[in-house]
């Protein structure tokens, strides 16, 4: 699944990009997050135990909440790697245009709870760019979306990504530095890519949707990520229906079900980041590095 660190790695390499300078590996950011949770842990009342603290910072919290989902009992989730071919992504959150084209060591907020997630190393990813309104990382506008179904290093995958994204997604300008304190990012890994029996075999809020299909002699696609339909409040046949008109389908809707569609379904676990969360861990960072 995708975790803060590559939030933080996309970040770091669209901040970098604006700054001019080389930017932090995703070794290094997973290694200084490790750190920086401690710091924070330590911070806190060191008597009271790590499953009652509330941290302030979100990201912090969502993690909180994964390794404590409640006062008794705990889980953890690893997830396998597959591929496909190439794409990119929007709607009003988080859906797709079509384009060819590691988990982290245990920090000590999860080290008496379940072990750690298998560590992924590579994955078909998307790297979506959002604006976020009124300090609600919840009400978010989209602001660029792109990523690939062939599976990549996520040392090199997330920082390519991120910067595709936010740089040349032809639906948006540029992002330029100016915008950054208004940015949330977020990360999908996906996995378990499987054909599905027809346009009604999958599962709203668990599977995302890549559709191919040939309408009068021409060749469309287009795919949305599993979070875009429970987003939007659509129901499985809306969000065919819209997938299709994404595609730049312009049959009549009713009619839907008379086109030939081949549909593959995946899952994907999403982690997003705001910029001042990305900023009080870069603080940090140079404080230590004495800049």
């Amino acid at each position: 699944m995708a975790t803060v660190e590559h939030c933080l790695c996309c970040f770091e390499a669209l901040v970098a990009y604006h700054e001019r300078r080389k930017p932090m590996s995703l070794s290094e950011i997973e290694k200084s997050w490790a750190e920086y949770i401690n710091t924070i842990e330590d911070d806190d009342d060191i008597e009271a135990p790590v499953s009652s603290k509330a941290p302030q910072i979100p990201a912090l919290r969502r993690l909180a909440a994964a390794t404590f989902p409640s006062s008794s009992t705990s889980s953890s989730t690893s997830l396998a790697t597959s591929s496909s071919t190439s794409t990119s992504t929007s709607t009003s959150t988080s859906n797709t245009t079509l384009q060819s084209g590691i988990s982290t060591p245990a920090t000590s907020i999860a080290s008496s709870a379940s072990p750690a997630p298998t560590p992924v190393y590579e994955s078909p990813l998307f790297v979506t760019w959002n604006v976020v309104q009124d300090s609600d990382d919840d009400d978010v506008s989209l602001r660029g979306c792109i990523g690939t179904f062939e599976a990549q290093p996520l040392s090199s995958g997330l920082p390519s990504y991120a910067l595709t994204s936010a740089l040349q997604d032809t639906r948006f300008h540029p992002i330029s530095r100016a915008e950054l304190p208004t940015l949330q990012v977020a990360v999908t890994l996906l996995t378990d890519f499987e054909p599905a029996a027809d346009a009604m075999d999958w599962e709203l809020g668990k599977h995302g949707l890549r559709i191919s299909f040939v309408y009068r002699g021409r060749r469309y696609g287009a795919t949305y990520l599993p979070d875009v339909a429970p987003e939007q409040g659509w129901t499985k046949e809306e969000t065919v229906v819209s997938l299709m008109r994404k595609a730049g389908w312009e049959g009549n809707k009713s009619r839907w079900r008379e086109v030939e569609l081949r549909v593959v379904r995946y899952q994907g676990k999403k982690e997003k980041l705001g910029f001042e969360e990305y900023i009080a861990w870069k603080d940090w960072v140079d404080g230590m590095r004495g800049e």
